[in-house]
């Protein structure tokens, strides 16, 4: 990495997603700056690979590598580093303040990017939907709009938030359409998760690296764009209408973890999502944090409906409840929607930590607050090995899938697998009426026209 006269020297702290779009945004063909690499957390098997050459632009024949995290002081004191970029997200401020300390006493710069030089803008209206945490239910609530909009006869173009784990090159633009196209690509379990269950419902998605370009193609073929957010970052395009999703149940951490809180204040719609499930005092909590920070959002509460086809032969069976990967992963959540169907018809989970093999196991010790729950990880095919291997050695009954793939199609398995679902339930049409508001504003709905909700409000 040779030394660059005159230039600021760079290293982007990152997760394969949120980082990138920076790098587009505040750096590729910029001459006052060199970027001398990618740091990666969160995601496995991320580090070791370079940024390409066709991606970085001028400056970058060779491309960015992309190093461990762990490597960063180092970094900065051999390359001479003068700016260390924050660039992912779900991080609690403890967290951010303790990789500020190690950029700094290696003597950078850290540097937080704002989201007016680092949002795109787009000639279509824009409603995002991002979340205080990972696992608030923001990706029911996305499926629940587009529903919406669809039904009001608008094309939808949904963007996801990226999870680029592949051949960047190949990812910097992908659509998807169908289901076929998932294979195609190659996906991860975890790419999966987010776009099968849009694309069961008629949506088309869109993810990769380039979010300029991906932008550019999404608003060629739709009305709306729909910002799918990930994890609890803020969105790549400049939403009119912003909706930030609260969870109940980790009450406190909509003002304990980055960029979450800055979410929170800025949301133009705080809905206080799962609320059959929190304690009443939990919700009243959020609501008067909302209130005291964030007076201008409207404030709403919406629930998860939980269901499972022939749910009721787990009951009193052993299972092994497989959830979410990120919600209680990095999310930190103990368990989810498997686990809720779990207890509610008295199975009985077996604890994975018995049949785990090879990633798997680190995976469960580094998560001590699960409860008996298995993470849906494949973040690479040795890794959906590792899964499918785990499950096979369980001696539970029934598998139950509290993840949104279908796990089916995933692994081979000899158990039966019990797929779980779950839908965001609109409670008193609230986030309806102010999604056929803002369709009024902006033109795309006559003051006269109101259709019934695709699914009803409770």
């Amino acid at each position: 990495m040779p030394a660059s006269k005159g230039r600021t020297r760079v290293l982007i702290m990152g997760a394969a997603g949120r980082d990138f779009h920076n790098f587009h945004m505040l750096y590729r063909g910029r001459r006052q700056y060199d970027v001398v690499a990618f740091s990666a957390a969160q995601i496995p098997d991320i580090a070791g690979r370079s940024y390409p050459a066709a991606l970085a632009g001028p400056g970058y024949p060779e491309g960015i590598p992309i190093v461990a995290e762990e490597e960063v002081a180092d970094l900065v004191r051999r390359e001479g580093i003068d700016q260390v970029v924050l660039s992912y997200s779900d991080l609690s401020h403890e967290q951010v303040m303790h990789q500020a300390s190690i950029a700094l006493a290696a003597g950078a710069s850290f540097v937080l990017p704002g989201p007016r030089e680092t949002m795109l803008r787009s000639r279509k209206p824009v409603v995002s939907v991002c979340a205080v945490r990972t696992g608030c239910g923001k990706s029911p609530i996305s499926r629940y709009l587009s529903r919406r909009l669809a039904w009001h006869g608008l094309r939808v173009a949904v963007v996801r938030h990226p999870m680029p784990y592949g051949n960047l090159e190949k990812q910097a633009v992908q659509r998807f359409a169908r289901l076929s196209d998932l294979t195609r690509a190659h996906c991860t379990i975890e790419e999966r998760e987010e776009y099968e269950p849009h694309l069961r419902q008629g949506a088309v998605v869109w993810a990769g690296v380039d979010y300029g370009e991906i932008l550019r193609r999404a608003e060629d073929e739709a009305d709306v764009i729909l910002w799918d957010g990930g994890n609890n970052d803020l969105p790549f395009i400049a939403p009119d209408l912003h909706i930030v999703v609260a969870d109940p149940l980790r009450a406190g951490h909509e003002t304990s973890y980055h960029p979450g809180e800055a979410n929170f204040r800025m949301a133009d719609i705080l809905i206080v999502n799962k609320v059959s499930t929190a304690k009443p005092a939990q919700v009243e909590s959020v609501e008067a944090r909302a209130r005291a920070l964030n007076p201008r959002a409207q404030l709403f509460r919406g629930d998860l409906a939980i269901a499972a086809q022939r749910a009721e032969r787990i009951r009193g069976q052993t299972v092994l409840v497989v959830e979410d990967g990120p919600t209680v992963t990095h999310g930190g959540m103990g368990y989810g929607a498997g686990m809720i169907l779990a207890r509610s018809l008295h199975a009985v989970p077996v604890d994975p930590r018995r049949s785990a093999v090879g990633s798997l196991v680190q995976v469960l010790a580094r998560n001590p607050q699960l409860e008996g729950v298995l993470p849906a990880m494949g973040y690479s095919r040795a890794q959906v090995k590792d899964l499918e291997e785990t499950i096979r050695r369980s001696k539970a009954r029934f598998v139950v899938d509290g993840s949104p793939v279908d796990l089916g199609k995933v692994v081979h398995v000899p158990q039966p697998i019990v797929s779980v679902g779950y839908e965001y339930v609109d409670l008193g049409g609230k986030l309806a009426e102010a999604l056929e508001g803002f369709l009024r504003s902006k033109g795309l709905l006559s003051a006269q026209a109101a259709a019934p909700s695709p699914l009803p409000a409770r």
